[in-house]
Parts: C-alpha cells; structure tokens; sequence
C-alpha cells in the first residue's frame, strides 16, 4: 500500500509542529480520530540515560566511586562545555570517552604514546606531549574533534565517543552512560540533560523505565502469541507492552491504537530511542486502523509479539514500509 497525498500531508504538518514548538498539543475532532497528541521535541534524545542494566542506580554507584581528581576532571569537562554553550549530550560523551580511556585522570602514559585524559597521540597530530596531557588543552580537543562527527547529536553517546577515539573496542565507551547521565545532572546542575521536558531526575527514571521495560519484554523471548494474551506464558502486541512498563510503574492503555493515542509522547520515527513504542496501521493517516505495536531496541531492531503461530522475537525493521506510522510513541513521557 503506498502512502498518498494526505498521509504526507499529515507527517509534514506533524513534523513542523515539532520543529517549531517543541512541546506541542494537537487537538484533532473525533471524527477523524485524531484526539490530543502531545508531540515530543525532535532536540530530545532519549540515549542521555541510564540503559545499561541498573538504570539509574548503577549511575550513581559509580559517580559514588570516583575520587576527588576524577571528579574534579568531571567538573572541568562540564564547565568547559557549558563555556563553549555546547548541550549536556557533548559533555556525557567527553565524561564516557575520558572514563573509558584514563579513568578521568590525565596520565602520563597509555598504549605507545597515548597519553591524558582522552589518551590522545601526539604522534597522530593530537597536539605536542605538554598539550594534550594537559586537561583543558585535551577537553577543547575532544570537542573540537566531536562536533566534526557527523549526526553526532542524534546517536548514542558512546557511538560519539567511539568516533573521536577510534578504538578496537567500540563497545566499551557505553559501559559508563548510566554514570556520566547521573553526573550532568548532579554536577551539571541539568534539570532536563535529555531535553525532553521532565523535571529534576525524571530523565534519569524514565530512562531506568525504559531499561526495565525492555528487559521484561526481552525475558518473554520464545514465549507463543495468543490473541488477547496478557501472559504469563502467552502474549499478543499489545498486551505484553502493558506487562513491560508495569514494570517500571508506567500504565499504558491495552490495545494498540490506545497505547499510539493515549500511550505517552509522540515523536518522529525515525528519531525513536530504545525503549520507545512503534506501530503499523492498513492506513497510516488514520490511527484506528494501527494493527500492530513493538517495542524499538536500537539498531534498527524491535521486539514484539508477531502473530498467530508465531513467538515473541527480535526482528528488523524497514523504515520504508508503507504501513509504519510516522509518529513514534515514548511512554512515561
């Protein structure tokens, strides 16, 4: 089924009302079943947050952990970036990297001749050995190097920080989101790091929702569809989504429709984070006619309860498919 004119018509009206409001509420008639519609601001970026298994907890664990030297570089980083009016995600990304690389300590010594904060190279045209071991000479660096990385603002922070450093290990920089999230906020003084309208640590519990919530879903993998099904063993669309983020004390609505009027903040789709809620519809410019929901996972990956005959699983999405709603759905929000 191709989309028509009135269906791009309705994601360009949408979409602009993002770019240009922020948050913003659409009053639809009944008729066309439109309802009110709360739409997130696109500057939100729900991958500030504590996803790592702990949530927000594990966060503030290890800042607990860190010594006065680290935290001190902390703090240098923050007041750096805020000199520089660059957003919170640019010092998460410098607090992961730093973390990752030093322990937050300038060292004089690394892998041949890294060395600082960031282990940066003289060798590599970093800069000379007195400056980039020197914190506020390697923190300009690493933003300097960091807003040349394209989309840098639309991805995960240790993707960003993995495309400053380079290293054989890319995965190692998400280890320390969960903490450097808790940091721009307690050091940072960021009511909102993730721009996404909550209030003073209400960032960090929506992201440890999300985690929770995906981490039920995923112990549901292999488990048959049942139409209607609210497990324990059985589970349609719908249902185990409403189970997921009971976990997190988040009520969503029971069918699926419901859960993309009703279910939280709308937001474009392909700007959806973990955590957040996708939907297919037989007409994408009418919301009651959403079939199907799931449960986004990052990497161009969803988890969801298919259909009759089928189980819980993890599949791919396109985003080019003609029945994907162009709103995605974030609950808590």
């Amino acid at each position: 089924m191709k989309l028509g004119v009135v269906v791009t018509a309705v994601v360009a009206v949408l979409i602009t009302i993002v770019l240009t409001s922020g948050v913003t509420t659409v009053v639809g008639n009944n008729n066309s079943a439109a309802g009110n519609m709360t739409l997130l601001n696109v500057s939100c970026n729900a991958a500030i947050g504590p996803w790592d298994e702990g949530g927000a907890d594990k966060g503030q664990n290890d800042a607990g952990n860190l010594n006065e030297e680290q935290r001190g570089v902390v703090a240098k980083i923050i007041s750096i970036g805020q000199e520089r009016q660059l957003p919170p995600l640019a010092w998460q990304v410098a607090i992961q990297a730093g973390m990752t690389e030093s322990g937050l300590r300038p060292l004089n010594y690394g892998d041949a001749d890294s060395i600082g904060i960031f282990q940066m190279r003289p060798s590599m045209n970093w800069g000379s050995v007195a400056q980039v071991i020197d914190p506020v000479y390697a923190i300009n660096k690493f933003y300097d190097v960091l807003l040349t990385v394209p989309d840098w603002e639309s991805k995960r922070p240790g993707d960003s920080a993995q495309a400053v450093e380079r290293s054989a290990f890319p995965d190692r920089y998400h280890a320390w989101e969960a903490m450097a999230a808790f940091l721009i906020g307690e050091l940072g003084q960021v009511a909102d790091p993730a721009g996404c309208g909550a209030g003073t640590g209400d960032v960090l519990a929506a992201s440890s929702a999300a985690a929770k919530a995906i981490a039920f879903t995923k112990e549901q993998l292999g488990e048959p569809y049942l139409w209607g099904g609210n497990g324990p063993d059985a589970w349609d669309c719908s249902g185990i989504l409403v189970k997921a983020f009971a976990t997190a004390d988040i009520q969503l609505p029971r069918v699926a429709n419901d859960q993309y009027m009703h279910g939280g903040a709308f937001l474009p789709v392909k700007d959806a984070q973990p955590g957040d809620l996708l939907f297919w519809a037989t007409n994408p410019a009418d919301p009651v006619t959403v079939h199907h929901v799931a449960m986004y996972l990052g990497g161009d990956e969803y988890i969801h309860a298919p259909q009759t005959g089928d189980v819980v699983k993890i599949s791919k999405i396109n985003w080019d498919y003609s029945e994907l709603m162009p709103m995605a759905v974030r609950p808590g929000v």
